[in-house]
């Protein structure tokens, strides 16, 4: 495979500069060209053929949402990171791209005087990005085990393991890369009177996690909302970890579940952490876990995973061809872990049998 090539598409002069001695530091990566605007980023994308593109928000003549727009009409494949910001307008305008099909983003603050550390942190992020969105789906299908992509078998799994008569009593989501328009499209067919409590882990920051959660309440039934501290589960809302707090569950005296929020250590370089959410809802639900993977890159999650087949727990997970990315889901494929690898279309509706079997028919899942 030959160097992956990025069209950087950016007002600044400073930036794209920057930007681009520090993708052409790394031998894998080249600079295949620079656009000062939307327009004339989009009438480069022939010339260059770009593997990928990196699009800044705010920009004269035609801004990124445009530009991504557009260029989402003939390259609907093309994978796209968005240069963010860290403020609650950077936030929303990233959400916004991120549901016209962006595929993921970095986050820069308002100078970009960072320092030696935070250039360095900048370009560890934006090149792990640019190679897992470019080569990471291509090295799964190259491998023989990434058949189960595709199939929607059970996954084999231990006498201790498994439990086909427990009632599933908590569903516990995790994801990253492409997360907020899956969390979307599943949320969505969720009814009102889901008879179970939903947790989420979203990679995210913390301007983008309530904004995404404020989001998702307005178009799904089920109710939504970011975690707070000591917030009691009930049946019939979704709870998504705020950005840089892991979010675990306990049980209080009187048996009630409630929320715990903390700053312990990053887990896979992330924080909120999926395994840290996942290990936690195995101890307080063993068996009645219904544990779900969607797409995102890494492998947060996967001991999470392992915990709750231990348990006796259930795992979905999205398959490849509709995630963004397939690390997340794809190493929990891999490892013989899932119960099912459904698309995202369907994912939902498996959930929603898993939850019904064994109540009464009231639940209009």
């Amino acid at each position: 495979m030959g160097k992956i090539r990025i069209l950087i598409v950016d007002d600044s002069v400073v930036v794209r500069r920057m930007v681009a001695d520090m993708l052409s530091s790394d031998p894998a990566l080249e600079v295949a060209g620079t656009a000062p605007n939307g327009r004339i980023a989009l009438a480069k994308l022939g010339q260059v053929n770009p593997d990928l593109v990196l699009l800044d928000v705010e920009m004269p003549e035609m801004n990124g949402l445009e530009t991504l727009a557009a260029l989402r009409k003939d390259y609907p494949r093309l994978p796209v990171i968005m240069f963010s910001r860290f403020t609650q307008r950077g936030a929303l305008v990233t959400l916004d791209a991120l549901a016209l099909g962006a595929s993921d983003y970095v986050t820069m603050p308002e100078s970009t005087t960072r320092g030696v550390n935070g250039v360095a942190e900048l370009r560890e992020q934006l090149i792990l990005k640019i190679k897992e969105l470019c080569t990471a789906n291509q090295e799964f299908r190259n491998t023989p085990a990434a058949g189960i992509s595709t199939a929607s078998r059970a996954a084999s799994r231990s006498p201790r393991a498994m439990n086909r008569d427990q009632r599933v009593e908590i569903v516990a989501i995790g994801t990253s890369t492409g997360g907020p328009n899956a969390l979307a499209t599943l949320l969505a067919t969720f009814p009102a009177d889901c008879p179970v409590p939903l947790v989420i882990v979203q990679h995210m920051p913390a301007a983008f996690t309530s904004l995404l959660a404020k989001r998702l309440a307005a178009r799904v039934a089920i109710g939504v909302g970011e975690a707070n501290l000591g917030d009691e589960l009930h049946p019939g809302r979704a709870w998504i970890a705020p950005g840089d707090y892991h979010m675990e569950l306990t049980r209080d005296a009187q048996r009630a579940v409630r929320l715990r929020l903390h700053q312990g250590p990053p887990e896979n370089s992330c924080r909120p952490s999926v395994d840290v959410l996942f290990r936690s809802v195995a101890e307080v639900y063993g068996a009645g876990t219904l544990a779900v993977v969607l797409t995102g890159m890494g492998q947060d999650g996967l001991r999470g995973c392992e915990r709750i087949r231990e348990v006796g727990g259930q795992i979905l997970v999205q398959d490849e061809a509709t995630s963004v990315v397939w690390g997340m889901p794809g190493l929990v494929a891999r490892a013989n872990l899932a119960d099912q690898v459904l698309p995202l279309e369907q994912l939902a509706a498996e959930i929603i049998r898993r939850v019904r079997k064994g109540r009464s028919l009231s639940f209009h899942g």
